[in-house]
């Protein structure tokens, strides 16, 4: 199995050095799939859909509630509060550099943007809607948005699910982080981390952390969209962590699968603007980077790391912080004289 064969490989290489990691810095332009070629009307289409809660069952949701491009580009809590109030079982993941992603979502289910721009808007919790064919009637039924999907594609019924979809995508692509501090160290300016920054770099390495963490946006080896790249987690057991943060008691990737060898397999996320999108893990139970430093090198190289080293690796990690675009908020189309039947 292809996840199961490069984990083994991570772990083996568990104590390589800072010497041979191989540091990326992060593209300023995200690919792109040749089925959805971006243009400026398609992804300003995608950004008013991003941002209008009209497309939640309630009229009060939007992609952005969960994913702030405000922010650090999820909304800093466990779990993430959907339609009446519910409130989801993940930590919603950043959407800055998602583009760098392969697959989608904690358990890696969507293996696209395009793919997983469709599923919180008809998840019961999140957004609710009970059809797309219901989100692409409201749609029709504003003006201005039938104008906008066909500047974005053209003439004819432009107003689709898939349109709908690939708009999303397409805005999110835009959504790239580069030149943090780190980006330009290995761009050759060596002035860009502090002495600190660089002891955590190389124990970062050293570690073991970038044989999973790795690639440009330290989310793991560049794959082909539609590929994953999972690591089981916990790897090693601790009874301590288990009882204060229940990590197990999600099953990952086996949620969707139901096998069991999927169990506790979860997509490596990306480490990119890391010191922003606190609480951390699947389920946000740990609020702080220098603890989910500590347990990450218990729970998946077993190992114990001193004040010293936690505090250089949180240095190091903050500087992944990249310099985020300015969003400038769209004008929404206004359904004149009338609202809908929300929730």
């Amino acid at each position: 199995m292809f996840t199961l064969r490069l984990l083994t490989g991570a772990l083996a290489l568990a104590g390589v050095s800072a010497a041979v990691a191989d540091w990326q810095a992060l593209p300023a332009k995200a690919p792109e799939p040749a089925a959805n070629p971006s243009t400026p009307a398609k992804v300003e289409l995608g950004k008013m859909l991003y941002l209008d809660p009209r497309l939640s069952s309630t009229g009060t949701v939007s992609c952005n509630s969960c994913h702030n491009v405000m922010l650090g580009g999820e909304d800093n809590r466990g779990g993430s509060v959907g339609v009446h109030g519910q409130v989801g079982g993940r930590s919603a993941p950043t959407v800055w550099n998602a583009a760098f992603n392969s697959v989608q979502f904690w358990d890696g289910r969507a293996p696209s943007l395009e793919a997983q721009a469709k599923g919180p808007v008809t998840n019961p919790i999140e957004m609710g809607m009970k059809s797309w064919d219901d989100v692409v009637a409201r749609l029709k039924a504003i003006p201005g948005y039938p104008e906008a999907f066909a500047a974005a594609f053209g003439s004819g019924d432009a107003v689709t699910a898939d349109n709908a979809a690939k708009a999303i995508a397409a805005y999110e692509r835009t959504l790239i982080t580069p030149n943090s501090p780190y980006d330009r160290y290995v761009g050759g300016d060596k002035t860009a981390l502090t002495e600190q920054q660089v002891r955590g770099m190389n124990t970062f390495a050293e570690t073991g952390c970038s044989n999973c963490h790795s690639g440009p946006a330290f989310n793991g080896p560049t794959l082909p969209e539609g590929t994953p790249f999972f690591m089981k987690f916990p790897t090693f057991e601790n009874g301590m962590f288990e009882a204060k943060y229940g990590f197990s008691r999600d099953k990952g990737r086996a949620e969707v699968t139901k096998k069991t060898e999927d169990e506790h397999l979860f997509k490596v996320p990306t480490l990119r603007n890391v010191a922003l999108t606190a609480p951390y893990f699947h389920n946000g139970k740990v609020k702080t980077l220098d603890e989910a430093v500590r347990v990450m090198a218990k729970l998946q190289l077993n190992k114990d790391l001193s004040d010293q080293q936690v505090a250089d690796v949180v240095a190091f990690l903050n500087a992944l912080t990249g310099e985020f675009p300015k969003q400038q908020m769209p004008q929404l189309p206004g359904l004149p004289n009338g609202t809908f039947d929300y929730d």
